[in-house]
């Protein structure tokens, strides 16, 4: 099984992360790995067999302290305590102070975002896909965040569309230059195609991010819609599986 393990860029031995990938499960088609196997789909909303996807979360249970806290994610700005969660409600970001509870999120193209503090008090996970990172998903999980004592955030951005491929509309641009007109810059217009453009939603991120003064920013350097062997990806199968990054406290 591959597993993407957050490279924080410093030592948190308090904070367990992971992310998961396509291979390694028992899903199939178009659930599978995409080279014949079993896939590794967690998400239980997409139509694959539920006990396919019950056998691939017992799988990821067995890296874990605790079952996850799963949400139902809506690409909206509710950050729940996920020491409270049960039987996955609505919200697209959970944060926890205690140990042992894992803060769970699903992606086939929008960001996982994990945030852990340097003093190991408080971990979370963001859904931020665009229209949740435009209405303040990001801001409202380090607000949580501070608000349960965390200081110096670190933030890992795992798989997610790459800057060259994910091609948006007008929409998306004034959704962002709107609230930041510095937020052009992860815009690229693209030629023959009027009121067409390329986001970076990595830098939109990392742009949100420093807004709320968290600059310990790493990872987005992957691209699930290039990478069929060890992502899924809704933009590129329309029909497919759900990946999950996790995070909790030791």
């Amino acid at each position: 099984m591959e597993l993407l393990l957050p490279q924080w860029g410093t030592s948190l031995p308090a904070v367990g992360a992971l992310a998961t990938t396509r291979p390694c499960g028992i899903s199939s088609a178009p659930y599978d790995d995409g080279q014949g196997g079993g896939g590794l789909n967690l998400g239980v909303h997409v139509g694959d067999a539920l006990a396919n996807v019950e056998h691939n979360r017992a799988q990821i249970r067995r890296q874990l302290p605790a079952e996850p806290a799963w949400l139902t994610q809506v690409h909206g700005t509710t950050v729940l305590d996920a020491a409270q969660v049960a039987g996955a409600p609505e919200a697209d970001a959970s944060f926890t102070t205690q140990p042992g509870v894992v803060c769970a999120i699903m992606t086939a193209d929008c960001l996982p975002v994990l945030f852990a503090d340097t003093a190991g008090r408080v971990v979370a996970a963001a859904h931020a896909g665009w229209r949740g990172l435009a209405a303040g998903i990001l801001d409202n999980t380090v607000a949580q965040m501070r608000a349960a004592g965390a200081q110096t955030i670190h933030a890992w951005l795992g798989p997610a569309i790459g800057p060259q491929q994910f091609e948006v509309g007008e929409d998306v641009l004034q959704a962002f230059v709107t609230k930041d007109p510095a937020a052009a810059a992860a815009f690229t217009a693209i030629s023959g195609k009027p009121g067409k453009y390329l986001a970076d939603i990595y830098l939109l991120a990392r742009m949100t991010l420093a807004r709320v003064d968290v600059s310990k920013v790493s990872g987005g350097n992957a691209c699930t819609v290039s990478d069929p062997q060890r992502f899924y990806s809704y933009r590129r199968d329309g029909v497919t599986g759900r990946m999950a990054a996790l995070i909790w406290l030791r």
